[in-house]
């Protein structure tokens, strides 16, 4: 039976992954077993070199060109340790992105837009590990400078599990985990990646048979279909696309994250399943737990986030959103969905409060 071609999401990194990625990710696992059972010390740098090596076979020399020359000029903005500079600098850096002008230029590099768009992918996910990496170099005193140097930088940008599209780790948390060496036992990383591996290709067949079966997206890009389903039928179908986005996620952030423990890292949790969700605020909190870590740690509370006056923890929240829809593309109808979403969270934390108060408790 023909598959559902509609995810784009799903269709595309399914194919760079048998073509070329997963290739690539052994390659990386074998680097990685190596450099912990011969030279732990300098593992940061053995797969460093790697992640470089596979960006320029991959993205060729002009996307590692854009990549490399991204995170000096964000390393040199850092210097300064001013925070609002730096943040400034990757808002610069991500629009360049959406002007037409340079996607133009890019896409003459290569010969499909498949590669193009897998430029496009990286670079938007480097500009967050670009970001990490110079808010942590700002906020830290010249005794932590050692760790934060651009030879690190350079470590975390380049790590290959997380290069194209995370999860995302931020630097605090790569550069303590990935400094600590610890005993190294070929046996018990065997055993995880067999049992890892059995999950993913679990996930993968559930996704597969969903895509082959169901004909969710196809159904939504058409009105007729959409115009004579009953109510029952639309919420069905609203469930059955979201549940096969957690599945997707398990795959596409699964694959990584068992790279991850093999390399000796705590790797982001999974993707919590939607169907035990029943708020706004765990959606976020518990689906992509290493954006919403990011979105936390250098948004939401340096702006004041939940300790501010009701105003403030309005806007704290609404500029979390604000960044998350620019940087997913920034079109309008991203939005309008950070919008709803905001909303969300803001209805939910108010009804929270109310429900709070000691009158409203004994009412209740």
């Amino acid at each position: 039976m023909p598959q559902d071609p509609t995810d784009f999401e799903w269709s595309y990194w399914i194919e760079w992954g048998k073509e070329r990625i997963l290739w690539l990710l052994a390659g990386h696992l074998l680097v990685s077993q190596v450099s912990r059972l011969l030279v732990e010390k300098y593992k940061p740098w053995c797969l460093m070199v790697y992640g470089m090596a596979a960006c320029w076979l991959l993205l060729g020399i002009k996307g590692f060109a854009v990549i490399l020359v991204h995170a000096t000029i964000s390393f040199a903005v850092a210097q300064f340790q001013l925070s609002l500079l730096t943040w400034l600098c990757s808002l610069i850096l991500l629009s360049t992105l959406r002007i037409p002008a340079v996607e133009e230029a890019k896409r003459k590099w290569y010969d499909t837009e498949n590669e193009y768009y897998l430029l496009l992918f990286t670079v938007s996910v480097r500009c967050l590990f670009c970001t990490s990496f110079s808010l942590e170099y700002c906020w830290h005193g010249p005794a932590q400078k050692s760790t934060h140097s651009f030879l690190w930088m350079l470590a975390y940008v380049f790590y290959y599990p997380m290069f194209h599209n995370g999860p995302l780790m931020n630097f605090d948390e790569f550069s303590k985990q990935m400094r600590r060496q610890e005993a190294f036992s070929l046996k018990t990383n065997l055993s995880i990646l067999i049992v890892g591996i059995i999950r993913i290709f679990f996930w993968w067949c559930l996704a597969e048979l969903m895509i082959h079966l169901m004909y969710i997206h196809a159904l939504y890009s058409s009105a007729p279909p959409l115009e004579a389903a009953s109510y029952w039928a639309l919420g069905g179908l609203a469930l059955a696309q979201v549940l096969f986005f957690y599945v997707k996620y398990l795959v596409l952030y699964g694959v990584p994250a068992l790279l991850l423990q093999m390399d000796g890292l705590k790797p982001p949790t999974l993707p919590c399943c939607v169907s035990l969700m029943h708020s706004f605020t765990k959606m976020w909190r518990s689906f992509d737990v290493g954006l919403h870590r990011f979105l936390v740690r250098y948004i939401y509370v340096p702006m004041g986030g939940s300790q501010s006056s009701l105003l403030g923890t309005l806007f704290s929240t609404a500029l979390t959103f604000a960044f998350v829809s620019y940087w997913h593309g920034g079109q309008s109808y991203l939005w309008y969905w950070g919008a709803l979403n905001w909303f969300g969270v803001i209805v939910e934390n108010g009804v929270k409060r109310i429900l709070s108060i000691s009158l409203i408790q004994d009412l209740i």
